[in-house]
C-alpha cells in the first residue's frame, strides 16, 4: 500500500478504469462489475476491483486536476503493477459540431500544464493516447452505432481561466473540447510505457453555456463507460485469439 492507495499489491488488475468522481467510480462498480471487492478508500477517493463479462477489471477515482491524476496513476503503475489506464471523464466543448453529450475519443492532448515539461527535460512534447486502445473504442463505439468524435483535446490548470483568448484559441485550432487532466495521463503514460486512452462525454459548452447538473455526470453517460469496459474485454479476446494462432 502507499500514502494514498490502501490496497495490497495484487488488489489491482492491470486495467484500471478511472473516472475523476469517486462517486462515479462506485456507480461502475455496482453497475457494471460481478464480485467486486472495495479495495481502497483513503480520502474517499474509492477504488473497486471485479469482473466484467469473465475480465477481471478495475476501476479508481482519480480527482481533478493533473496533479491528481498524476498522482493516484504513478501509484497505481509504479506500486501496483498497472499496464492500462482509461480514463471516462467529462469535457467542455470548444466546437460548434460537437453536441451536448456527444462522446469523443481523444487522440492527443494539449496542455498550459508544465507537469510534462518537468517529465522531458523542458520540451513541450506531444501526448497522445495508445493507438491501439483507441482503435478498438472506435469499432466498438460503430458496432453499438454510437456515434464518436475522435480529436485532440486540451487539459488545462484551471477550471475559472482567466484567459479570455483561450477558448477562441481552441476553437480556432479544431481542438473538440477542454478537460483537466487527459495531458497529465498522456505525459505519464509515455514516460512509463503503459497504455492510455481518454473516452469523454461532452458535459457543458463553452461555445453556447449548455451544461448538465452533477448528478447526470456522476449517474449517467453510460455510452462512455460501457465502451471503455467492452474495449478492454476485446483486447483479452485479441490476445486469446493471437495465442492460439487464430489471427
Amino acid at each position: 500500500m502507499t500514502a494514498h492507495i490502501n490496497a495490497l499489491p495484487t488488489d489491482f488488475s492491470e486495467t484500471v478504469i478511472m473516472p475523476g468522481d469517486p462517486l462515479r467510480a462506485k456507480y461502475i462498480a455496482e453497475t457494471y462489475l460481478t464480485n467486486t471487492t472495495n479495495v481502497c478508500n483513503v480520502r474517499n477517493m474509492l477504488g473497486y476491483t471485479g469482473y466484467y463479462q469473465g475480465k477481471r477489471i478495475s476501476v479508481m477515482g482519480h480527482g481533478m486536476g493533473i496533479p491528481s491524476m498524476v498522482l493516484y496513476a504513478h501509484e497505481l503503475i509504479n506500486y501496483f503493477n498497472v499496464k492500462r489506464i482509461i480514463r471516462v471523464g467529462s469535457l467542455g466543448a470548444t466546437q460548434r459540431h460537437v453536441k451536448m453529450r456527444d462522446v469523443i475519443l481523444a487522440q492527443a492532448a494539449g496542455t498550459d500544464s508544465p507537469t510534462n515539461m518537468k517529465r522531458s527535460s523542458g520540451y513541450n512534447m506531444a501526448t497522445s493516447a495508445t493507438f491501439e486502445l483507441l482503435n478498438k473504442a472506435f469499432n466498438i463505439a460503430s458496432k453499438k452505432n454510437v456515434e464518436v468524435k475522435v480529436g485532440n483535446v486540451f487539459s488545462g490548470d484551471l477550471y475559472y481561466d482567466p484567459d479570455e483568448d483561450m477558448i477562441p484559441a481552441l476553437e480556432r485550432f479544431g481542438v473538440l473540447g477542454i478537460d483537466m487532466e487527459v495531458a497529465g495521463l498522456y505525459g505519464l503514460a509515455h514516460q512509463y510505457g503503459i497504455e492510455a486512452l481518454a473516452i469523454l462525454t461532452v458535459s457543458d459548452h463553452c461555445l453556447t453555456n449548455e451544461e448538465t447538473s452533477s448528478e447526470e455526470r456522476q449517474l449517467s453517460f453510460n455510452q462512455m463507460i460501457e465502451i471503455a469496459l467492452e474495449t478492454d474485454v476485446l483486447l483479452n479476446l485479441w490476445l486469446w485469439f493471437f495465442l492460439c494462432g487464430t489471427i
